[in-house]
């Protein structure tokens, strides 16, 4: 039997004006704006990472930008929410910031945790999850640093530690489940509308598989497009493959993604995972100045760089 998952990798976006997705995620929410490069399957469309100072699994968001795209339609299947730590303790600081910076917030609880659920520009769904102090702790502090955004605009003890988990909504929820149980996830809580899994281990990374019906959705501008989990390295992702493959899920071959490699699986309830393999980071604290004056491209591509920057969409790093 293989070991279990790590926890989530990162969260991938299908998000459209590259600019105002920096501005938000960057300046508002204070991520580090990690890396900029394209969609490999599409490399006229930029692929924009953000994390913390190394770009660790467990910190990243990712976005495929598409200026052009309609909004998308939340519904059944779907991933919608993503969600992020933060102290406990610094709820009211974000309520605050957001609500300063024309951001509509609604304050929850879920499953005994304070919740600030808003929306970014494209209109996908997240939450910042007040967890304890001893929960909150970055990712990767990264030799040297002091904080995961050390220098950014959020004061370091107010700062997003990492992505939490996410919620989905699955066409065939118990199919959805099973491939949970494959993946390492317990289940932990339960309430009328979701069931919470969670992966044992440092992360403890969540998913909330939704339990209430839905019309079908369809996928554009805002929507979270997969959500990827851990694993230890290459030999193991291949063994996770045979594995997924004769159990029945519908497996990608492996693809080198340069900065890690993968696999995507999509469960019969519609649901798009990818498991990555475990690195220290995507290899952005090596590489100065700022990564983000940069498109990183990978090898295949770098003959190819002068026709893709000439079509690439206007973008301002400033």
């Amino acid at each position: 039997m293989l070991s279990d998952t790590l926890g989530v990798h990162h969260v991938s976006v299908v998000a459209g004006d590259p600019t105002e997705n920096r501005r938000f995620y960057a300046e508002t929410l204070g991520l580090r704006f990690l890396l900029r490069t394209v969609n490999f399957e599409e490399p006229f469309v930029y692929h924009l990472y953000y994390g913390d100072e190394r770009g660790s699994p467990g910190s990243v968001l990712t976005f495929f930008t598409y200026p052009r795209e309609d909004p998308g339609r939340v519904g059944k299947p779907d991933i919608t929410t993503a969600a992020l730590r933060v102290p406990a303790d610094s709820m009211a600081f974000w309520h605050d910031r957001l609500a300063d910076r024309a951001v509509t917030v609604d304050r929850t609880e879920r499953f005994d945790e304070s919740v600030l659920a808003f929306e970014d520009p494209d209109g996908t769904s997240l939450e910042l999850v007040g967890v304890p102090d001893d929960g909150a702790a970055p990712t990767d502090l990264g030799e040297g640093t002091d904080h995961p955004r050390s220098g950014g605009p959020v004061p370091a003890e107010h700062a997003i530690r990492g992505v939490r988990g996410v919620s989905v909504r699955s066409a065939d929820p118990y199919v959805t489940a099973s491939l949970l149980d494959t993946f390492g996830f317990e289940i932990v809580a339960e309430r009328d509308d979701a069931v919470r899994y969670r992966l044992p281990g440092a992360r403890e990374s969540t998913v909330d598989l939704l339990t209430d019906d839905a019309e079908y959705g369809k996928e554009g501008r805002g929507s979270i497009h997969h959500v990827a989990l851990t694993v230890e390295d290459g030999d193991r992702l291949r063994e996770w493959r045979e594995l997924l493959d004769e159990r029945g899920f519908d497996v990608s071959r492996v693809k080198d993604r340069h900065f890690f490699e993968s696999l995507y699986v999509r469960d019969g309830g519609g649901v798009l995972f990818e498991l990555a393999t475990e690195r220290p980071g995507l290899g952005v604290a090596e590489r100065e100045p700022d990564p983000g004056s940069d498109l990183v491209l990978p090898p295949w591509l770098e003959e190819d760089r002068e026709m893709i920057e000439g079509q690439l969409p206007p973008f301002d790093d400033e």
